[in-house]
């Protein structure tokens, strides 16, 4: 039988409970999910039941649909499923379930397709849409609104490979930016500096007037929220693509 690996709870909350990421990682996915009394694909589908019961249909759920499928749950038998499981959890919660399984067992669902599944599984807040200042970006990224008010903080997302422009914060007083890293691995370098490897849990702080950039290394996604520093006159100059 194939043998579950989690690593989740010690990438995104080892630093800050030990306890939590050794239940997550160790105990509810290697000694229960590897428990072989019930197969793999019977454990996915009471997986699936239990968690559209309760009305969670996030990307969690979207996690556990692929790895149904992967472990042998098929387009008819989850659509039978989801449909039994309306007459008892309710009707909307079998609704934005099916539009997440539809997703997973598109025919033409493609292999970054299935890393963006997981990887936004991993982390607390979602990957987002596009990034409207894509322009700047040498691949794809992603932007997602955590706050508007007071402090501006975003989860920028970046698929593999992908990095922003050298950059330069500016502002008359204040300003800068914080990074804090949630998921997959990244880079930031500062100009004239040694590029700095990122992994979950490292925090970045960007002083005003630092030339610089970051984004995710070549064979991983990457996610960090930038905190915007309130200042005064703050803006943000573009420069050129960073080639590494």
């Amino acid at each position: 039988m194939k043998k579950i690996i989690q690593t989740a709870g010690k990438e995104q909350l080892g630093n800050f409970s030990k306890d939590f990421a050794h239940y997550n990682d160790d105990v509810l996915f290697d000694e229960n999910w590897n428990n072989i009394d019930i197969d793999l694909k019977t454990r996915c589908i009471i997986t699936v039941v239990s968690l559209v019961s309760q009305g969670i249909v996030d990307s969690s759920l979207k996690y556990h649909l692929q790895n149904a499928k992967n472990n042998g749950v098929t387009k008819s038998e989850i659509a039978a499923i989801l449909t039994h499981n309306a007459f008892y959890a309710g009707w909307p919660k079998a609704w934005a379930a099916f539009n997440l399984a539809k997703d997973v067992w598109s025919e033409d669902l493609k292999d970054t397709d299935l890393a963006k599944i997981k990887h936004e599984a991993s982390m607390l807040y979602p990957i987002g849409e596009e990034n409207p200042y894509g322009k700047y970006f040498v691949g794809k990224s992603y932007l997602y609104p955590i706050s508007t008010e007071q402090v501006s903080m975003y989860n920028v997302t970046f698929e593999p490979g992908c990095r922003n422009n050298w950059h330069i914060h500016h502002a008359s007083s204040g300003g800068g930016q914080i990074l804090m890293c949630i998921a997959g691995y990244g880079y930031y370098q500062e100009f004239g500096k040694e590029r700095r490897d990122l992994k979950p849990g490292d925090i970045v702080n960007i002083p005003i007037d630092v030339k610089h950039w970051h984004g995710a290394k070549a064979d991983s996604w990457f996610s960090h929220i930038s905190i915007e520093v309130p200042g005064v006159d703050g803006s943000t100059e573009w420069l050129e693509a960073v080639d590494y």
